[in-house]
């Protein structure tokens, strides 16, 4: 009787281990790959060691990696410091230098010696010298019982030493982040250099063809890159910038390769990736989709439909608000495959089975019952609790960001706490820093579109926040203006002097007694006021608190399952910023019944989706000419241009400029963005429909030499 029951309970185990455990899942520390992961890599087809990817005694592909401006990821090419990132990575730079007279997002920009090469004063990149693990030494002074202020605080003293004590040379920085919710702890040491210079990027018209249309979405025909270059002082170290600066001379360039990819071969991609939660509990999970992503989705998309609709009368505001506009499609799209994928992937129903498997293990082992017994169910009740804040929260936050008055606002009050703190006696000195932070910030700001997105989002904020959650404050401003969004945004864009560079000059010249008082009185910095007070009070702590109560938790399970499924699985830690591989194959898949796609894109498909005239679609009549000739030179494949591939590397935001190398470690392709239906792979990675984008690296070298003629670039690199 006891074999007919053990009998399926282990089948049950291994059906959820084996779905956990396929091979393509997972973002591992390059550090770590030659005990975890090597021989499974190497069993998949790859051709390299794990020391060809990671070494500290001689030069190896992470010293081709670097963190481009911390939020995508970019790589060395040639030996003279020439970085390959995403066209979107580069969008700011690129648009900061365009105007109407000179609009290097819609005509491109191609540097034709090194003289032309534009500074991008704030950008950087960052390579990674060594990690080390400096766990024992971290947790030294954690003890059982501690609240999470005091086990942090302990940390922190004890990171502080650590940092103090690495070895490093002068002009390399190191810094110390947790991993697996926080029971390890890794070092970095780090060089970044800050001078980094436009060298190339094709028009939008490539670069970001599909736009938002195409944007999470497969088949794709983008040539999502832009080219940088690196430069250093004259000793070759990280240098602030100068004329008299050099490129530089790198570690370690990756070797590009224009053999192409089939089907189930091998691929990986190193960067940065930002954030996952892969290790959520299913109450986690269910919050996060079905209630928070949906409330972000529903401002975004009222948001954007403003936005768009000025962009397609006015050239001035499409300059003005492109990488706006981008940036808010971005997460918006992401977020409805998030919840679309977890839906079709029955990925809560697939979090509660494994939540019952590692139950059972759990409660079988008298020691892990002890240490581990209702650890899964309180921390899916706190997440139960948390829901309306974390819900008010996303409302709040989605506000901020995407009403401009807002963070207009919100800079101010934070300028003027500072005035309070350091004293009254700074406020001309600091008054004058806080306008020329301002100035950069009127450049890409129209009050008429400002004022139709609040006049929107105030609705949607007012319906979707409970009104004890919003406030006392926020409710009079409500009420009096009859529970009208338009109405009161009709009130603050009249009235506000936050509206131009000029009115908010004149308002804070002022002497300071008076501006704090008048705060009270200019429509939008009471409602701000009003907002945040009410989030102040009524949201901030109470979620503080129950979010320290996960977080402590969620330690303790990711450490349990650890334990009580490690013997069955590896476990890599969430993404946070920090290097790491993931790999995987050459693959198509199923998105729904009936549907099957291929794992290649073609030039002939840019050209099938062509709309003369459209900003999505349109196409550049150089591309029409090679096309129609079929002039491809060595880039083409039987007459054929090859454009974008699919893989199923695990990848999230921050792999965004990541290089896709094939098995010998050769450059393939760009990283640029995942399918719609397995955005949710942050937090529920489905090897059946997770499937990350890359452009071909041929597709990025014909458009550098055929179409832009930039041939000074081709001769750069290492091309086999």
């Amino acid at each position: 009787m006891l074999q007919r029951i053990v009998k399926p309970v282990l089948l049950l185990v291994l059906l959820v281990l084996t779905k956990c455990t396929y091979a393509t899942e997972g973002m591992w520390l390059p550090q770590l790959l030659s005990g975890l992961n090597e021989k499974e890599m190497k069993g998949m087809g790859m051709k390299i060691t794990a020391a060809d990817i990671y070494n500290i005694n001689k030069g190896s592909l992470k010293d081709a990696i670097v963190s481009f401006g911390g939020f995508c990821t970019a790589e060395v090419i040639s030996e003279q410091g020439l970085l390959l990132t995403n066209h979107h990575c580069g969008y700011d730079a690129i648009q900061k230098h365009s105007s109407l007279q000179n609009n290097f997002l819609e005509n491109g920009f191609w540097a034709k010696s090194a003289v032309e090469e534009l500074p991008n004063p704030g950008l950087f990149a960052t390579f990674i010298v060594r990690i080390d693990d400096v766990t024992k030494a971290a947790l030294q002074d954690v003890k059982p019982g501690m609240s999470e202020r005091e086990r942090q605080s302990a940390i922190d003293k004890r990171l502080n030493e650590i940092k103090q004590a690495a070895r490093r040379e002068s002009w390399q920085e190191v810094m110390v982040k947790p991993f697996y919710e926080g029971n390890q702890y890794f070092l970095f040491v780090t060089e970044t250099y800050r001078d980094v210079r436009l060298v190339g990027a094709p028009p939008s018209a490539i670069g970001k063809f599909g736009s938002d249309t195409d944007n999470w979405v497969w088949p794709r025909h983008t040539g999502d890159f832009s080219m940088f270059r690196i430069y250093a002082g004259k000793d070759g170290r990280p240098a602030p910038y100068s004329k008299d600066n050099v490129p530089l001379k790198p570690k370690y360039a990756l070797t590009i390769s224009l053999k192409g990819l089939k089907q189930n071969d091998f691929t990986m991609v190193l960067g940065f990736p930002g954030r996952t939660t892969e290790y959520l509990p299913s109450e986690g999970v269910k919050q996060t989709v079905e209630v928070l992503d949906a409330a972000k989705v529903q401002m975004r998309d009222a948001a954007l439909k403003i936005m768009d609709g000025y962009m397609r009368k006015d050239e001035q505001i499409k300059i003005q608000y492109a990488a706006k506009y981008a940036g808010t499609a971005n997460y918006w799209k992401k977020w409805m495959g998030e919840m679309q994928g977890v839906k079709q992937t029955r990925g809560i129903a697939k979090k509660l089975q494994y939540e019952d498997t590692y139950r059972r293990m759990m409660e079988a082992n008298p020691k892990w019952k002890q240490s581990y017994s209702g650890i899964l169910d309180s921390l899916n009740e706190y997440y139960r609790q948390i829901q309306p804040y974390a819900q008010t929260r996303d409302y709040y936050s989605e506000l901020v960001k995407n009403v401009e008055i807002f963070t207009v606002g919100d800079r101010l009050i934070n300028f003027l706490n500072d005035v309070h703190e350091r004293g009254e006696g700074q406020y001309e000195s600091m008054r004058q820093q806080f306008l020329e932070s301002m100035q950069s910030f009127y450049q890409n700001y129209n009050a008429s579109v400002d004022h139709d997105i609040c006049a929107s989002l105030i609705d949607l904020y007012a319906k979707g926040v409970p009104a004890p959650y919003a406030g006392n404050d926020f409710a009079r401003i409500w009420q009096e203006n009859n529970k009208d969004g338009r109405a009161l945004a009709d009130k603050l864009y009249a009235a506000t002097s936050l509206t131009s560079p000029e009115k908010l000059k004149a308002f804070i010249q002022q002497p300071y007694n008076t501006v704090i008082a008048q705060m009270w009185s200019d429509p939008a910095t009471r409602l701000v006021m009003a907002t945040r007070k009410g989030f102040v009070d009524n949201v901030s702590k109470p979620l503080a608190d129950i979010q320290a109560n996960i977080n402590n938790l969620q330690r303790t399970y990711m450490q349990a399952q650890m334990d009580v499924m490690g013997s069955k699985k590896n476990f890599y830690p969430d993404a946070n910023s920090t290097l790491r591989v993931t790999y995987g194959k050459v693959d198509g898949y199923n998105p729904r019944d009936a549907v099957h796609y291929d794992f290649y894109t073609y030039l002939d498909g840019v050209m099938e989706k062509y709309i003369p005239g459209d900003y999505e679609f349109d196409v550049p009549a150089r591309l029409i000419e090679l096309y129609k000739k079929k002039d491809y030179g060595r880039y083409g494949v039987n007459g054929r241009m090859p454009v974008c591939f699919i893989a199923s590397n695990h990848t999230t935001g921050g792999n965004s400029g990541s290089p896709a190398l094939d098995a010998h470690g050769r450059l393939v392709g760009l990283n640029f963005d995942r399918t719609w239906e397995g955005t949710m792979s942050d937090i529920n990675f489905d090897p059946s429909i997770c499937r990350n984008i890359m452009v071909d690296i041929r597709y990025v070298l014909f458009v550098i030499d055929k179409y832009a003629g930039c041939n000074r670039l081709i001769q750069e690199m290492k091309i086999i």
